[in-house]
């Protein structure tokens, strides 16, 4: 098959459809409003020559949808990792963030993080379709409606899908310029309750033991598990508690996140967290939670990825570049499971979970052409270390 390039997109159909996408406002937690995206991406699907398979979705979240090449189950092939759900409350295209356009930037809910990627992701697989038919390589496409909360009700498929694969192609957005995510730290999130035991502040203090004061000590404890060497960071980020100014504080909930660089990292840390102990008899901790993403490092095979993507970038005139990452994709659940994985293929642009969210227009026709030839030659890739 000859090579794909930019000039082979219709970028006018692409952004048409994707501020349509935008259009409609995925709030995660609204299943409703999900959905209402779902059935737009699985008739676009449809018409584009694709199989699907909708998942209906669980815990009020949307449903899961897996869209395949015809050829899907005629070998390995390479499965795209993207997600419907955003961060964005309903409102906000009518309010701080409505969809526009400012020379090369394109605004919206979303559109970043990660609409255009999975537009993208979709228009590929319409596009070697159409152009290879029944010489198409196998491919799958997942969309999930809870990337933003933690993939809770999508993982088991993401990881169905991800065993097998040939690769993993995640195409959430490019960062920095338009780098490509090759590693991501793994996520753990804690809820940590500290209870002891309420007074009156001023008629009988003694007779209290201050939950808030066995948090400040709590909070020390896990700031100094921070290891900038070593990429480890354990952050508090909310703390609640106490009922009233005069009152020895019986509650207090800490909310803890932290961020692990690789496998190695993983067990002492959580061990640490897990193992906090009161130093007031009196006061007890209870901590529930644990990982949420496990670290995607990489691996020789998902180098050997990376350097054949970048000789196809070359080939469109961008220079592919490599980045770690702190925040955890569902790229971190293909990892774990041997496969080479490869993240931040989706549109360049800025402002993720902001009011200032947009993508680089100029950056959509020649990236989508790269994931179109990546999917097409990955099964003659070297994709050994």
């Amino acid at each position: 098959m000859t090579a794909i390039t930019a000039s082979d997109i219709d970028l006018d159909a692409v952004l048409s459809t994707l501020r349509s996408w935008v259009g409609i406002e995925t709030p995660t937690p609204e299943g409703a409003r999900v959905n209402a995206l779902v059935d737009r991406v699985e008739a676009l699907a449809g018409e584009l020559g694709l199989r699907c398979e909708r998942i209906d979705g669980t815990d009020g979240r949307g449903d899961i949808l897996v869209v395949r090449t015809p050829s899907a189950g005629n070998g390995r092939g390479p499965t795209l990792l993207a997600h419907l759900d955003t961060v964005h409350p309903v409102g906000t295209i009518s309010g701080p963030l409505p969809v526009r356009a400012e020379g090369d930037r394109l605004y919206g809910p979303g559109i970043y993080d990660m609409k255009s990627g999975a537009l993208m992701a979709l228009w590929s697989l319409g596009l070697l379709t159409r152009r290879m038919g029944p010489e198409v390589p196998p491919a799958s496409l997942v969309f999930v409606p809870d990337e933003e909360t933690g993939s809770e009700t999508s993982r088991h498929v993401i990881e169905r899908e991800s065993r097998d694969a040939l690769a993993v192609l995640t195409v959430e957005p490019a960062r920095d310029g338009g780098k490509v995510v090759t590693a991501r730290k793994g996520v753990a999130i804690y809820d940590i309750l500290i209870e002891g035991r309420a007074s009156h502040a001023g008629a009988r203090p003694e007779a209290g033991r201050s939950a808030i004061r066995e948090a400040a000590r709590a909070v020390l404890a896990l700031e100094a598990m921070n290891d900038a060497e070593r990429g480890v960071t354990v952050t508090v980020g909310q703390i609640r508690g106490g009922t009233a100014r005069n009152v020895v504080p019986e509650r207090c909930l800490l909310e803890v996140d932290a961020r692990l660089p690789d496998e190695a990292s993983v067990g002492p840390v959580l061990e640490a967290i897990e193992g906090l102990e009161p130093i007031d008899p009196d006061v007890s901790i209870t901590v529930r939670g644990g990982l949420n993403r496990p670290p995607f490092t990489m691996t020789p095979e998902s180098e050997a990825l990376f350097r054949h993507a970048c000789a196809l970038a070359g080939g469109l005139g961008i220079d592919l570049v490599g980045m770690t990452t702190g925040g955890g994709s569902d790229a971190n659940f293909a990892a774990p499971l041997g496969v080479p994985v490869l993240d931040g293929l989706g549109a360049d642009g800025d402002g993720a979970h902001t009011t200032g969210e947009h993508i680089y227009v100029s950056s959509v026709a020649p990236r989508l052409a790269l994931l179109a030839n990546l999917v097409a030659t990955l099964d003659k890739a070297p994709l050994k270390g």
